[in-house]
């Protein structure tokens, strides 16, 4: 069970220190074969450290999915900025929302680091993690929201609720890929784009203003 301790915050180069060595670890030997001897080693701190900066080794598990989710979440908000942002008319819509989901079935479903997160959030047991455990549950939704209200606001898009917006639009597009192929991931199938493209259409149809 997770220590009640509470937690040192500690040097923040021995904390990286530390999530580095446990992310090599939990991905190269698994969860279970990693021991917090082995991360303490590889650290260059202490076992006594490794404790009272983490408690026990499912919170180093749960600290390493969270960095390596938020370094994801901050490529969701950039790819946001690059694509959604500054568009004047409705038509330019559909090129900018297809623009946005290959970008992320590309840059982010089909890079290192989503794969690496995909193998954290199973490392202990081999099912993904509970609710609230993934960082990833609702903050692409958030924020992808909080961009479509700023298009309703701008008059392109009819969005009541944002955020059901977005889950229908994350529901048409990359729910639908994975779905129908098993993965989202455009760079491993060539056949996400044409499901993208439809989806966005979709979504146009029951959201774009007049």
């Amino acid at each position: 069970m997770p220590t009640t301790k509470t937690l040192r915050e500690g040097s923040t180069p021995k904390r990286a220190a530390i999530l580095s060595a446990a992310r090599e670890l939990f991905l190269a030997d698994g969860f279970d074969r990693s021991s917090v001897d082995a991360v303490a080693a590889r650290a260059e701190v202490s076992k006594r450290t490794v404790y009272d900066y983490f408690g026990d080794k499912r919170t180093l598990l749960h600290a390493v999915v969270d960095v390596v989710g938020q370094s994801l979440i901050t490529t969701i908000r950039r790819t946001l900025d690059d694509t959604l942002t500054d568009l004047t008319e409705a038509a330019e819509l559909e090129d900018a929302l297809v623009a946005f989901s290959m970008r992320i079935a590309t840059d982010m479903l089909g890079s290192a680091e989503y794969a690496t997160l995909q193998r954290l959030v199973r490392a202990e047991s081999g099912q993904p993690p509970h609710q609230g455990e993934n960082p990833l549950a609702d903050a692409p939704d958030e924020a992808l929201a909080e961009r479509f209200a700023a298009l309703g606001e701008a008059g392109l898009l009819d969005v009541p609720d944002p955020r059901l917006a977005a889950d229908q639009f994350i529901a048409l597009t990359f729910s639908v890929a994975i779905n129908r192929l098993g993965s989202a991931n455009a760079v491993e199938d060539t056949r996400v784009r044409p499901l993208v493209v439809e989806g966005v259409r979709t979504f146009l149809r029951a959201y774009r203003t007049s």
